[in-house]
C-alpha cells in the first residue's frame, strides 16, 4: 500500500484540460494543485504529464527522460497569457542541506539535471519553467 495519495482526477472543466487521458495525481500535493488548476477563472489551459524532456542522469551517465508534473496557460493579473511547466516537489528534494544522506543528495542532483535540461527547453520553446513546494503551496496556511 502507499503512503502517498495516488489516483485519477475527475476534471470539472473538461474545456480547460489538454492533456491526453484521465490526469493522474501522485500526491496530495498535486491533487491540490490539480484543483486549483480545474477550479481558476484565470488558468486557460493545463495538462498532466504532456511533455517529455531529455536529460543526462549525473550518476549513471545514462540518457533519460523527464516528465514534468503540468503545462498550465493562464491569464495574469495584466491580462497577458503566460505559459508554464510546472513541476511539484518537496523542498528535500529540490535543495542539499547538511544531514543528508548519500541517497537524498544523488535524488536532488537528479532533480537538477532535470530541471537544468527542462529550463533549456523551456526557453527554447517560449515557455517558462517553475518548481512549486510546499513554501509556495502553502505559503499562507503555515509549512
Amino acid at each position: 500500500m502507499s503512503k502517498f495519495a495516488q489516483g485519477p482526477y475527475a476534471v470539472k472543466n473538461p474545456a480547460k484540460y489538454v492533456g491526453k487521458g484521465v490526469p493522474r495525481y501522485r500526491s496530495s500535493w498535486e491533487l491540490a494543485f490539480m484543483r486549483f488548476l480545474d477550479n481558476n477563472d484565470n488558468v486557460m489551459q493545463w495538462a498532466s504529464e504532456s511533455i517529455q524532456i531529455p536529460y543526462r542522469n549525473p550518476i549513471t551517465g545514462k540518457q533519460s527522460i523527464y516528465i514534468p508534473d503540468f503545462l498550465v496557460t493562464y491569464k495574469t493579473r495584466n491580462n497577458t497569457l503566460m505559459a508554464e511547466v510546472i513541476e511539484i516537489k518537496p523542498k528535500k528534494q529540490s535543495v542539499i542541506e547538511g544531514k543528508m544522506s548519500t541517497q537524498e543528495r544523488m535524488v536532488v542532483a537528479i532533480n537538477h539535471a532535470k530541471w537544468d535540461m527542462a529550463t533549456k527547453w523551456c526557453a527554447r520553446n517560449g515557455l517558462k519553467f517553475r518548481i512549486i513546494t510546499e513554501l509556495d503551496m502553502f505559503r499562507n496556511g503555515g509549512k
